[in-house]
């Protein structure tokens, strides 16, 4: 069996109103973790981001609200409320909040069961 933390079944969660944007900061908060997925809320204050690194896992950013700027590979997307993009896995991304914005990321294992 798989250990998991976070969210528990049933429980409802409003996703925009569960994280708050900080001044000039990044805040996040781990919704469900286990070995072969990890949900996180992020809100970005506007200027805010992640440098351009990689992960193991295929990434899914889905933006509750806002405008993020999305740059994979070298490809670059603008993303809006109500938009979603994959980051696949090992491809070098990053992420800047081109306005107060919070989005979730979806995490999932690539490897084969």
């Amino acid at each position: 069996m798989t250990e998991t933390s976070g969210l528990s079944p049933a429980e409802l969660l409003d996703l925009k109103t569960s994280i708050s944007i900080n001044q000039n900061a990044i805040v996040s908060k781990t919704l469900r973790k286990s070995a072969g997925m990890n949900l996180t809320l992020f809100a970005f204050d506007e200027d805010q981001g992640l440098s351009g690194h990689s992960s193991p896992m295929d990434a899914y950013v889905q933006v509750l609200s806002g405008r993020m700027k999305v740059t994979i590979g070298d490809h670059t997307s603008t993303l809006e409320a109500g938009q979603m993009i994959l980051m696949p896995a090992t491809v070098n991304h990053a992420l800047e909040a081109l306005a107060p914005s919070k989005m979730l990321l979806t995490m999932v294992s690539v490897e084969k069961l």
